[in-house]
């Protein structure tokens, strides 16, 4: 199954390289997957290749920490064990985030709902066409969630039994955050990183910001988001679904144990930093616009860089 960030890079991929060869106008871009995600580096520097291979290790690595699918990863292990002992930093710095988003939202970003979604990918995987889970089977799920459950110091990441983490909806963020500091300490201002989010390292070398374009499915929506520094994230709740009818959002709401109901279509925000856009998004799947306007207000600098609603599409 694809995840929602490989479908959503799959539908920007007119940004700013649109039309644009592997390597032109002194720009070099890099194409690959992170997290599942279709991911990708444009620069222009001289020593471009070597610039590349430092970011692409750095983004290796960093999947080492955070993927559910690498049964090595600091965050499988967790899972495995309920227990980590001396966690990566990086793991840490990612779950103090998702502490700042948990209380900003009202609850709407939980990355303990795992299990939930675990149950909902096996319901669906085993031939239920359109009926969710039932009602008892989404409360043994729920009994197994919770923020205020997980614990982490320096020295441990302790989860309470039966209890498991998902960081997508945040993830791929930080880690597109992590490369552009990387970059940014080599002395570049002139990078567009894509791993499924954005950052762009100062405007386009070839003029004015880099922009980038969205898509709702096959459909090309008006108009572009320039960026010129800092970052911006997508998320479709029904990009991606577990049935076949398209009907069950993979977003899941943490207290109902219910998939996004179908408010939006695709929602994007801007801000400072690619972990806050990535997991601004993902909640505000679940939030009504005015929840969503009272969270942005808490953070200075994000913004709703545009709405889909139905068929329509409407700026911010």
């Amino acid at each position: 199954m694809l995840s929602r960030r490989r479908l959503l890079s799959i539908s920007a991929a007119t940004l700013a390289s649109a039309a644009l060869p592997a390597r032109g106008h002194g720009l070099t871009q890099w194409r690959g997957v992170a997290l599942g995600a279709d991911a990708s580096i444009t620069l222009a520097h001289p020593q471009a290749e070597n610039i590349i291979a430092r970011a692409r290790a750095e983004i290796e690595r960093l999947e080492g920490v955070f993927s559910l699918h690498q049964p090595g990863s600091a965050l499988a292990r967790l899972n495995a064990a309920g227990h980590l002992p001396d966690p990566p930093f990086e793991l840490l710095e990612c779950l103090a985030q998702c502490a700042r988003l948990h209380a900003a939202t009202g609850g709407a970003f939980d990355p303990t709902i795992q299990p939930l979604w675990a149950l909902h990918a096996r319901h669906y995987a085993g031939g239920s066409r359109s009926a969710p889970p039932d009602g008892r089977a989404r409360a043994e799920a729920l009994a197994l969630t919770g923020w205020q459950r997980v614990r982490y110091d320096p020295a441990a990441i302790r989860l309470a039994p039966g209890m498991a983490l998902t960081l997508n909806g945040i993830a791929q963020g930080y880690i597109a955050e992590r490369v552009a500091s990387l970059l940014r300490g080599m002395g570049l201002n002139h990078v567009l990183v894509n791993t499924g989010e954005f950052v762009a390292l100062g405007d386009d070398p070839r003029g004015g910001p880099w922009h980038i374009g969205l898509r709702d499915g096959d459909h090309l929506l008006p108009g572009e988001i320039a960026l010129d520094g800092g970052a911006l994230a997508t998320s479709a709740p029904h990009g991606i679904s577990f049935d076949a009818a398209g009907q069950a959002s993979h977003i899941l709401d943490p207290v109902s144990g219910h998939p996004a109901p179908a408010r939006w279509k695709l929602i994007t925000v801007t801000a400072p930093q690619a972990w806050l856009a990535d997991g601004l998004s993902t909640a505000f799947c679940l939030m009504e616009r005015p929840a969503i306007a009272e969270t942005l207000a808490a953070f200075p600098g994000a913004r709703l860089a545009a709405l889909v609603e139905g068929r329509q599409f409407s700026d911010g």
